[in-house]
């Protein structure tokens, strides 16, 4: 029996959350977003298109406007930087060795 391979899953921006899980199933556009929280339609845009992040300014009215908290888009910015860092830094980071205390 063959062993499973460990695949890895794609990293999603979390403009693509914010696109496929509340925009198209509340049916509600880029341009009503936007006009909604008093931001540009090209800052929406940018966000759905992973080009841009999602900044503090823009998790508080989009918590404000979706019934969510600041934390919840924050957390997937988060998660998502990090990742990108990970990957990036990856040949860096298993160089690093990790400290070890001596005792006294």
């Amino acid at each position: 029996m063959s062993k499973p391979t460990k695949q890895k899953l794609r990293n999603i921006h979390p403009g693509e959350i914010l696109r496929e899980e509340f925009l198209i199933p509340l049916g509600i556009s880029q341009y009503r977003l936007a006009k909604e929280i008093s931001v540009t339609e090209a800052r929406i845009s940018a966000i759905c298109s992973g080009k841009r992040a999602i900044t503090a300014d823009t998790a508080l009215r989009f918590a404000a406007f979706f019934g969510t908290t600041s934390g919840f888009w924050l957390g997937l910015q988060g998660d998502y930087d990090t990742e990108e860092a990970a990957c990036e830094l990856s040949g860096v980071l298993a160089q690093i060795h990790r400290f070890e205390p001596v005792a006294a």
